[in-house]
């Protein structure tokens, strides 16, 4: 199985939803004034999120202390887009 690694790093991120055609986004009615539930968003385009931009999205991923983990490629050597956002406290003591 191809291993997850795991980022804070915005850049890192950004370049990886990118590359995949990702777009920040968050889960529509998760709101109260902030982004929500963050998630990114693939083609094809879910309904039930809602675009953001990334600084908002970065905003909220800092304010929550998340971290990414993501998997650059599956089993087969195709480029994956597997990724969860998790608490980075909790990952770190893993």
């Amino acid at each position: 199985m191809s291993e997850a690694k795991m980022t804070t790093d915005h850049t890192k991120i950004r370049r990886w939803a990118e590359k995949r055609g990702g777009i920040p986004a968050s889960v529509r009615g998760t709101s109260d004034g902030d982004p929500g539930v963050l998630r990114l968003d693939f083609e094809p385009k879910d309904q039930e999120l809602e675009k953001i931009g990334w600084d908002e999205f970065f905003r909220k991923f800092d304010q929550k202390k998340l971290a990414f983990l993501y998997q650059d490629r599956t089993d087969d050597g195709h480029i994956s887009r597997f990724h969860k956002f998790v608490d980075r406290v909790e990952a770190a003591a893993d």
